[in-house]
């Protein structure tokens, strides 16, 4: 039962993150893409905080009730939540700059990826790559030729980008499954999202001109991504992912870029020519086929490769 309430968790979060490419490619109408990260990650952490004070508190009661002493990790949340952090600032900025220049289904196809890497950094962990991870790869590879490289063999400037952002997307997954059974999961979410935001804001005042007018004409975009994709997306995500292993969880938070695909063609009127649409099929392919884990006795299991 615990699992399955995972999975429908990481199922919400992959709607939500999914529908949420529209709105990050309309929020660039507005603002630049560090001033875009910087409000809608520290907005979350806001929208967050009140939901920590009021579950610290019943916490400290209960325990208190029952007698129990009350240990907090501050160790493990603060390393766990800077690598989370500074991984999810690399990501997003990366994608947000990516998607100036590329569509909004591109983008969640390209992102999906990152799934492809989390086995391979479990290499790091001590963990194997089995031949259908090979095989995923291969087909990724090959879907991605389809999707982003042009007949004279140059891949577009905003894809590149947001494929540069898919590494740091793998180690946000990898750190959390690492540190959410060891940390409060709300803590964990509102730690990396006050690091990310602060490093946003950081690079928008080095490198952009960020303005109130301009988000305050951003506010719909932003307000949906900042409540709805930081403050709610990734929060179920941690705890999802609690109960659900490694793999599955990436197969599940990999419909995103179908739904990126979905929204971007009903929201933004996008769509893609017949070898973009290849590539996109042979990529969804490859990502399930790579988390697939092939059992000795019978038939193929999808299993945790982390443990």
């Amino acid at each position: 039962m615990k699992s399955l309430k995972g999975e429908v968790l990481l199922f919400l979060t992959a709607i939500i993150w999914g529908t949420s490419f529209v709105t990050q490619k309309l929020g660039m109408n507005y603002v630049e893409p560090f001033t875009f990260g910087a409000a809608r990650f520290l907005l979350g952490a806001i929208v967050l905080t009140p939901i920590i004070i009021y579950f610290d508190k019943k916490d400290i009661k209960e325990k208190i009730a029952c007698d129990e002493s009350i240990e907090f990790r501050n160790k493990d949340l603060i390393i766990g939540g800077s690598i989370c952090g500074i991984s999810l600032f690399f990501g997003a900025s990366l994608q947000q700059i990516g998607m100036v220049y590329t569509t909004a289904g591109k983008a969640g196809f390209i992102t999906a990826l990152y799934i492809i890497l989390v086995p391979f950094l479990g290499i790091f962990l001590g963990n194997r790559i089995n031949k259908l991870t090979g095989l995923g790869v291969l087909l990724a590879t090959a879907g991605l030729y389809f999707l982003c490289v042009n007949e004279d063999f140059t891949i577009q400037k905003g894809d590149a980008i947001v494929l540069a952002g898919t590494l740091f997307w793998a180690v946000q997954i990898t750190t959390v499954d690492l540190y959410a059974s060891k940390v409060n999961g709300l803590k964990l979410s509102h730690f990396q999202f006050i690091i990310a935001g602060f490093l946003s804001l950081i690079c928008s005042f080095l490198f952009e001109t960020p303005n109130i007018k301009a988000l305050i004409e951003a506010s719909a975009p932003l307000l949906y991504t900042a409540i709805m994709v930081v403050g709610v997306a990734y929060t179920l995500q941690i705890i999802g992912q609690r109960t659900t292993t490694p793999t599955i969880a990436s197969i599940i938070m990999s419909l995103e870029s179908l739904f990126a695909a979905i929204s971007g063609a009903i929201f933004l009127n996008e769509g893609m020519d017949l070898r973009e649409f290849f590539g996109c099929i042979l990529m969804l392919v490859a990502v399930i086929i790579a988390q697939l884990k092939p059992n000795q006795n019978k038939d193929i299991l999808i299993e945790d490769e982390f443990k």
